[in-house]
């Protein structure tokens, strides 16, 4: 009881998070936040700004109870796709938010993505049953 009132708990925390970041970084700040993404990649303001949809979908996801664990699937996906652009940001030493940051910090940021990962899995229940009736059709899963 206790363990899944910490793990609702910190779904609201990300929730809140990516619920920020998709609105304040993806959209006010879109234009600073464009410059992260690869230079291999198009179009980069749309590209901002399609993750900052995403991200705001992932916040409703996370505190949706019917939608919390696919969401945590879904949003790990993204949090491994999003790396190259962390990883371009550090390499490029860009500042964050208009704040210049250490090579340290840059790439402490890079790998706080792993445990970020491992925290939404773990909230979202995955790891108590791995791909639970992922692959079933709804009439076979009850």
């Amino acid at each position: 009881m206790f363990k899944a009132w910490i793990k609702t708990g910190f779904c609201w925390l990300l929730a809140a998070f990516f619920l920020l970041a998709g609105i304040f970084l993806h959209f006010f700040e879109a234009e600073s936040a464009a410059k992260i993404v690869p230079p291999f990649l198009p179009f980069p303001l749309l590209i901002v700004q399609i993750t900052g949809v995403m991200e705001i979908l992932f916040a409703l996801g996370l505190v949706w109870p019917k939608w919390k664990y696919y969401t945590g699937i879904v949003l790990s996906l993204y949090l491994l796709a999003v790396l190259p652009a962390n990883i371009y940001m550090a390499i490029a030493g860009m500042p964050l938010g208009g704040h210049d940051l250490s090579a340290f910090q840059l790439w402490f940021r890079v790998f706080l993505q792993f445990p970020l990962i491992a925290l939404v899995l773990w909230a979202t229940g995955f790891w108590e049953k791995p791909f639970r009736n992922l692959f079933k059709r709804s009439d076979e899963a009850a």
